[in-house]
């Protein structure tokens, strides 16, 4: 729950604040009658943030598709304004520098010649060839719970099944996968100088910080055949700095982890939302492929996409942006857009055609998109089988969201269930 005063309670004939603040219990727990009533009145909108951060909002289909693929917009936080950087550059130096020149955060021709170094990690194909490891680690996390509910499905299973399937596929090596702390990936939460929590905020840096670097001195030592370690040799060929290796390895585990964890979490409370979804998924398990994508499209822990920015003023369909202000796509708005998806609300497990935005559009079209939907595929399908009756242990109204800027989940989700099978 943020400490900033909530956003006063709205109703459709109020005219939309300028900017709309974007925090607040109210809005994380159901940010989408806002999103409507935000595409109501145009694409793009001014908005405001928690750590102060003034963006531009874009909010519908059609024009959420064209910002993600718009070659005017860049990713460098180069391009970045005073006004921006007053409030945005949360992450001090030296850190800023040394971790925040990752694939997120770079313009063509850098971002095409990094993103060649992770592709081949993530294909379809490879994904295809761990799928009975995947299953296996997904068997060990609920074999782990309790025999009968209640049980902490964030605890006992999200918050740590896509970390071990992660390690496998880029190589960390398990005795090292184990010391990695879930906490450290909060550094990606904004908590500017003057917050009360800005001390354990950089306790948390400076941690994930050594943490890499003991990653990347352990595969400079002990070479194998994965991606961590073609990582370190394109460094050691001078084919990237120090820092953009360093940056890749921080993306890989925040950026790899979280937001499956997250939208394992935004999936089943969902389908808790919506008993009759859930009751057809059981009954027909090989609905699931279909089955995830709507459920990324209905609600999708990549809530929001990282800045954008113009290298000049330019037209953002009819809105004038300054150049070096902040230009965020709202995924979730844009999922739930009805000129695109027809009752957009409605939770449709059999949606087709559903080109669903969850992993972005364009070049910076998320790389792991392949491992996410096997891991929501076999995380889904394996709690539903072997967790009969499955059921939310607390009242919706309690459910706690994070207070993430960008992304949606919850860090806690008690559920019971009638036997472990």
């Amino acid at each position: 729950m943020t400490t900033q005063q909530q956003p006063p309670a709205t109703d459709d004939t109020e005219t939309l604040p300028d900017p709309v603040p974007l925090y607040g219990c109210p809005y994380k727990s159901n940010p989408y009658p806002l999103y409507e009533r935000m595409r109501d009145v145009g694409p793009v909108h001014r908005v405001l943030f928690p750590s102060g951060v003034n963006a531009w909002l874009v909010t519908g289909y059609e024009a959420a598709h064209a910002a993600l693929n718009d070659d005017r917009l860049g990713k460098s936080h180069d391009r970045g304004n005073e006004r921006w950087r007053a409030r945005a550059s949360i992450m001090p130096e030296p850190q800023h520098s040394q971790l925040q020149v990752h694939l997120l955060h770079q313009d063509p021709p850098k971002h095409t010649h990094m993103r060649r170094f992770v592709t081949d990690a993530f294909t379809p194909r490879r994904i295809d060839g761990l799928l009975s490891r995947i299953q296996q680690l997904a068997d060990t996390f609920v074999d782990a719970l309790p025999d009968t509910g209640p049980a902490d499905l964030v605890g006992g299973f999200a918050a740590h099944f896509p970390f071990r399937v992660l390690a496998e596929v880029i190589g960390l090596p398990g005795e090292l996968a184990a010391r990695f702390d879930r906490d450290w990936g909060k550094v990606v939460q904004p908590v500017g100088p003057t917050d009360p929590g800005r001390p354990l905020y950089e306790v948390r840096l400076h941690g994930l910080q050594s943490y890499i670097a003991e990653v990347v001195a352990h595969k400079r030592e002990h070479p194998e055949d994965d991606l961590l370690s073609s990582l370190v040799a394109a460094r050691e060929r001078s084919e990237l700095s120090q820092e953009e290796l360093d940056s890749m390895v921080f993306q890989l585990l925040v950026a790899g982890q979280e937001p499956v964890t997250n939208q394992i979490t935004t999936a089943l409370i969902a389908l808790f939302r919506n008993p009759d979804a859930l009751d057809r998924l059981r009954a027909e398990p090989w609905l699931m492929p279909r089955a995830v994508e709507e459920l990324l499209r209905y609600d999708s822990a990549f809530e929001l996409t990282t800045w954008r920015f113009f290298a000049e003023d330019g037209d953002l369909h009819g809105t004038e942006v300054p150049a070096g202000d902040s230009v965020i796509v709202s995924l979730c708005a844009a999922n739930r857009d009805p000129r695109r998806f027809p009752q957009p609300d409605e939770l449709d497990l059999g949606r087709s055609p559903n080109p669903h935005l969850a992993f972005g559009h364009g070049i910076h079209f998320c790389p792991g998109a392949a491992l996410a939907r096997a891991e929501l595929r076999i995380a889904l399908g394996t709690l539903l089988a072997r967790l009969p009756g499955l059921r939310p242990a607390v009242p919706d109204e309690d459910i706690e969201w994070i207070p993430a800027v960008l992304g949606r989940g919850t860090n806690h989700l008690p559920v019971s269930y009638d036997r472990r099978l």
